[in-house]
């Protein structure tokens, strides 16, 4: 079994994860086998300190222990869970366990720039060890289906959507779409794989519409919702025609989890490095042009 510990508890799936992994008060679908947790630390959180109390609540009942220093649970590990909730943040938190070669899963947002995402992967190479992240609608049930049917015909482009709050507290901590547009993004790369050479992006109150040119003609855009009700999903346009993909989030955690352990035990991630660098170039300079009225901007991956 392995033994996996998690830090910063300022985010829901702290809990959501260890209920799976622990097999409590989760139905028979939602368990996940392969992997266990056996401590953590609740660390700090500069974006919602306030949630942190509940959540340790939350562990202790289900019988965590808990350390106030990260450090103490190498040598206890097998391999990492850094959940806190901001991007930012984890580059460092990440840093002594991949110098220590425990492999991380780093949850969304990946980090806040490309530099710091390229950096973190260097870490875990240089150190011969592994780190993987991605957001849970990557897994969604409808859109893993979708993209393994043989008849679905060739993706020209796609629509990706998705609700896009905004962390008006510190726009400096996950700023513009690092926050939670990262899910529509996260989407919308499923759908297209890698490749966006540029993007221009619009930002109003309501919205952040971002479009990007693959460099093999396709484009697609990502849709952060922020004005009525939001859900997420995607149209995509194929050759065989227009599909609408609506998606439920009743298993996500669970699928998510499922490649987290894979991951763990074989030492590969799921997805390509190269593409979630891509992913926070993306997000990054669909940041920057929405900034700019829209001023096309090249990725820099």
């Amino acid at each position: 079994m392995i033994r996996l510990g998690v830090v910063d508890f300022d985010t829901s799936h702290v809990v959501e994860f260890t209920k799976r992994l622990l097999n409590k008060d989760v139905p028979p679908d939602q368990l996940v086998e392969g992997a266990t947790i056996v401590i953590g630390c609740p660390g700090e959180s500069k974006m919602s300190p306030e949630r942190i109390p509940g959540f340790v609540d939350a562990l202790k009942k289900m019988g965590v222990p808990l350390v106030d220093n990260p450090l103490d649970m190498i040598g206890k590990v097998d391999g990492l869970l850094v959940e806190s909730l901001e991007g930012g943040a984890h580059l460092e938190r990440a840093r002594p366990f991949l110098k220590k070669g425990i492999p991380c899963f780093v949850d969304k947002p990946f980090t806040c720039s490309t530099a710091d995402a390229r950096a973190i992967f260097k870490l875990a190479d240089d150190n011969k060890t592994t780190t993987f992240s991605s957001s849970s609608l990557r897994y969604a049930p409808e859109l893993v289906k979708f993209m393994n049917d043989p008849n679905r015909g060739k993706i020209l482009g796609a629509m990706a959507f998705g609700p896009c709050p905004l962390f008006d507290k510190d726009p400096k901590r996950n700023p513009g779409l690092y926050h939670y547009g990262i899910h529509a993004v996260e989407i919308l790369y499923t759908i297209m794989g890698p490749g966006c050479q540029r993007v221009t992006s619009t930002h109003e109150k309501g919205v952040d519409l971002v479009t990007g040119a693959w460099t093999d003609g396709r484009v697609a855009s990502v849709r952060g919702i922020r004005a009525g009700k939001a859900d997420y999903g995607a149209v995509v346009f194929t050759e065989k025609g227009v599909v609408q993909l609506n998606l439920s989030t009743r298993y996500i955690y669970t699928e998510l989890l499922k490649k987290i352990v894979s991951m763990f035990k074989t030492g590969k991630p799921p997805l390509a490095p190269a593409e979630t660098i891509e992913i926070m170039a993306f997000i990054e300079a669909g940041n920057a042009s929405g900034a700019n009225h829209g001023r096309v901007e090249t990725l820099t991956v």
